[in-house]
């Protein structure tokens, strides 16, 4: 039994540092985005206008992440999980620290934003295999009574990853005049990614494959094609499954992203305010999202979900209104992040891993949680600072349409969350019908 727990928690461990690494990549991308690409590779001369541009290329890295997905998600249920988890991270590192040379639109023209482009592209495959394995790691190593709470480590990796990417953008931006942070405060961000994936790679270097990817392989009950078979045997619970990612991609880039260049453009908060105020909050998540991983081991992973998404969806409107009526307070402006990004965001995100794993069978499982997380990422979390720049234009800089597609989506997810709910007890039922009579 010790050697077991030993091994829970090195991979748990290993997971969680992983993805720590990969998230900070991805999101320092995001962080940057409306604040010095929008300047420095799309200078259109309308702020607005540079601002969706560059969120445009923020968004191409979740169109690409399904690919990274699939891909990986095939390898990682025909080869292993571990193998996969150590080339996605090795991909992500490169592909952030290239980004911190590329030189300016005003340098070498086009070949400025198409070099961000590309480089966001890759970084999108690579986080698309990430994810998955990351969790069915620490997933199939877990007793099945606390399974939603070793699940959830791994996803303390987006928070650590967010604190880190803002904290550092923030302390970066705080040592730094605003000509210095536009020619190379920002880049010594990307830099460092180099250091992290050493750390990383080294550590996953030093764990072995789950049980139930090593039963797969004994039995010889490997998926032919995993994506196909995927979508043959779990159709209605890959669509509930993108169905409840709805609120967490939208919620986390309205309030993890797009709050920064809402705070510093619309409400003239201090750049680097607007920055701490984002790391605080993701310092409380990630307290939360373990703890709600473990309610949802003792209440019910669709109970506890389908609960958070809809308050999720109610508490934009109260937060968005505190953040336009703080008047310049430090208290006030952490109130409107903490509580709903750093508490009720955490309530969703904590139980998603298990949730999304308990949907697939081992065979098929890392083809299958990649593939609800990644391709739903396009429209929930890609394109949302897009579309949240457009409704506060057309609210003329009001976000009250802004909180109604934010209430939209926490309806969606409450409502495919209470069906994946209800399939399960059927299915149950259905078992248990079979075993008692024999069938």
């Amino acid at each position: 039994m010790s050697d077991n727990n030993a091994a829970i928690r090195r991979v748990a461990l290993s997971s969680i540092i992983g993805a720590t690494i990969e998230w900070y990549d991805f999101f320092l991308y995001g962080v940057v985005a409306g604040l010095v690409f929008n300047r420095l590779y799309f200078p259109t001369g309308d702020l607005m206008v540079s601002t969706m541009l560059a969120y445009v290329t923020f968004a191409v890295g979740f169109v690409a992440r399904p690919i990274g997905g699939i891909l990986f998600g095939h390898f990682g249920d025909k080869i292993g999980r571990k193998s996969m988890l150590v080339l996605t991270m090795i991909i992500m590192g490169l592909s952030t620290v290239l980004v911190a040379i590329i030189p300016t639109y005003a340098q070498i023209g086009l070949w400025a934003p198409i070099s961000l482009l590309l480089l966001r592209v890759i970084q999108g495959i690579g986080l698309g295999g990430e994810w998955g394995g990351s969790v069915l790691m620490v997933y199939e190593y877990a007793p099945e009574s606390k399974r939603g709470f070793y699940a959830s480590l791994p996803q303390i990796g987006l928070s650590i990853g967010l604190c880190l990417s803002s904290g550092v953008v923030g302390l970066l931006s705080f040592f730094s005049t605003d000509a210095q942070f536009m020619v190379w405060g920002w880049r010594v961000a990307f830099g460092i990614s180099i250091v992290l994936v050493a750390v990383g790679s080294w550590v996953r270097t030093h764990i072995v494959e789950t049980p139930e990817f090593r039963m797969v392989k004994e039995k010889k009950s490997e998926a032919k094609i995993p994506f196909l078979e995927m979508w043959h045997t779990h159709t209605g619970n890959i669509l509930a499954g993108m169905g409840a990612r709805y609120i967490d991609g939208v919620f986390f880039n309205i309030f993890g992203v797009f709050s920064i260049t809402y705070l510093t453009q619309t409400i003239k908060i201090d750049r680097t305010q607007a920055l701490l105020s984002v790391t605080i909050a993701a310092v409380v998540m990630c307290f939360f999202i373990p703890f709600f991983g473990h309610i949802s081991d003792r209440m019910g992973r669709t109970k506890v979900y389908t609960i958070a998404s809809f308050l999720c969806g109610i508490v934009a409107f109260p937060a968005f209104w505190l953040m336009g009526h703080g008047g310049g307070s430090n208290t006030i402006l952490w109130l409107s992040l903490i509580i709903p990004f750093g508490i009720f965001y955490a309530a969703v995100y904590g139980p998603e891993a298990a949730l999304f794993s308990e949907l697939f069978e081992a065979k098929v499982r890392y083809t299958g949680v990649s593939f609800v997380y990644q391709f739903s990422g396009i429209f929930a979390s890609g394109i949302t600072p897009i579309v949240a720049t457009a409704l506060l234009k057309y609210g003329n800089g009001g976000p009250k349409y802004l909180c109604a597609y934010v209430l939209f989506a926490g309806v969606i997810s409450a409502l495919s969350a209470w069906w994946i709910g209800k399939n399960k007890k059927r299915r149950e039922t259905n078992v248990n019908w079979q075993l008692e009579s024999g069938h």
